[in-house]
């Protein structure tokens, strides 16, 4: 649903983009957070969909390519829901890496595991379908042996972080099972390849998030990870410990063997 001011709230949501893109590249910051609304990544080239009416990362690495010599961006893309807007837009363009986690079979009904691109673009695509009610453990360990060696290979000058928090275990719109603190290790990964790749840069995006306590405490622990803090709070907690997925293992080498990892 849209009111009057729903267009002027996203330009300027793209346009925070655009100026955490400015203040990463000018070496004003390591990293900047454009903590705008509405989210982005649903939005396509042709139309508005899913709470999104401009995609905001896609708007933003394309700015990052035309105005600084940028030839690879690295997009992670951790929101619960897979960004379709976003991988539409690169899905045939080498220069532009976009790896999703998401819950799956999920709205918007994209994101399977093999695809994985177009033309020049094959190969390009990074999905990484997640069941429901996996969490923390299962997450890390797609970020430590999907991720990481998927970000090594291509080298990025820049990563870009559509920051969606839906996959928070308190967040009803959605069934994945992540804490707080679970996402503050995503983000330590991450910025942890950013430091070793690409001098740094990062330029994250707020996507989902819909419970406003988990939501608030996932930036806030966010924001202590790129500053360098890891005393995380996480009040909430985990849910109850789980065991591992009986067929998990067999899921990663499957994602491994598709992308030649």
């Amino acid at each position: 649903m849209t009111s009057p001011g729903s267009y002027n709230a996203a330009i300027y949501a793209a346009g925070g983009a655009l100026t955490a893109v400015d203040a990463v590249m000018n070496r004003q910051v390591n990293s900047a957070f454009a903590l705008v609304r509405p989210p982005g990544h649903h939005a396509t080239c042709w139309q508005a969909m899913g709470f999104c009416l401009f995609n905001n990362i896609a708007i933003a690495a394309k700015y990052a390519m035309a105005n600084f010599d940028i030839q690879r961006i690295f997009i992670v893309d951790f929101d619960v829901h897979h960004g379709n807007g976003t991988q539409d837009t690169f899905y045939a363009d080498p220069q532009v890496l976009y790896f999703s986690t998401h819950e799956y079979p999920f709205y918007p009904g994209t994101g399977s595991i093999d695809e994985t691109g177009a033309r020049d673009g094959e190969g390009f695509t990074v999905n990484v379908p997640l069941l429901a009610g996996w969490g923390d453990n299962e997450y890390q360990a797609v970020f430590e042996d999907v991720l990481a060696p998927v970000a090594e290979r291509f080298e990025p000058q820049l990563i870009m972080v559509s920051a969606g928090y839906d996959a928070h275990w308190a967040d009803s719109l959605a069934s994945m099972q992540l804490s707080v603190s679970g996402f503050a290790r995503l983000v330590e990964i991450i910025k942890t390849l950013a430091d070793m790749l690409c001098q740094g840069r990062m330029v994250f995006t707020l996507e989902g998030g819909y419970n406003l306590e988990a939501l608030s405490l996932s930036i806030a622990a966010t924001l202590d990870i790129l500053r360098g803090n890891r005393q995380i709070s996480d009040p909430l907690g985990k849910q109850e410990s789980r065991t591992k997925p009986v067929n998990f293992d067999n899921f990663i080498k499957m994602v491994k063997d598709m992308h030649e990892l």
